[in-house]
């Protein structure tokens, strides 16, 4: 499910160290424009999630789920819930991707850290 293509106006970024550019293709577009054109609750979650989830890559998905589903609240729910997917999948690449440079494990799965997120009152969850 992995992508090795990078495309040429988003070459990996200067201070960016990760390994995203080598699981992840990165599509053209405006990122702002993407994003208003996502529903709000689409939006609260790429806020939420722990990289930078590409708006533009989201829009491309959220028109597809669209398509699937309908502009329904299942189509959210299905988006949200392959998001959460490929946190997973980065995070498990960064940690594999530690563990063989650094021979220890990932610090935030040593310390069994999970990912903070923004409770519906707007506060955060610990």
């Amino acid at each position: 499910m992995t992508t090795k293509i990078r495309t040429k106006s988003h070459p990996q970024p200067f201070n960016d160290r990760t390994v995203r550019h080598e699981i992840w293709q990165r599509f053209e577009g405006n990122d702002w424009e993407a994003f208003d054109q996502l529903p709000p609750s689409i939006r609260k979650r790429l806020n939420e999630h722990v990289y930078d989830a590409w708006s533009v890559n989201a829009l491309m998905l959220w028109k597809h789920y669209k398509r699937v589903y309908g502009r329904t609240a299942r189509a959210e729910r299905a988006l949200i819930k392959y998001l959460d997917y490929c946190e997973r999948l980065e995070r498990k690449a960064f940690s594999e991707r530690y563990t063989a440079q650094c021979g220890t494990l990932y610090p935030h799965d040593a310390a069994r850290a999970t990912v903070l997120r923004t409770s519906k009152g707007g506060q955060e969850s610990v």
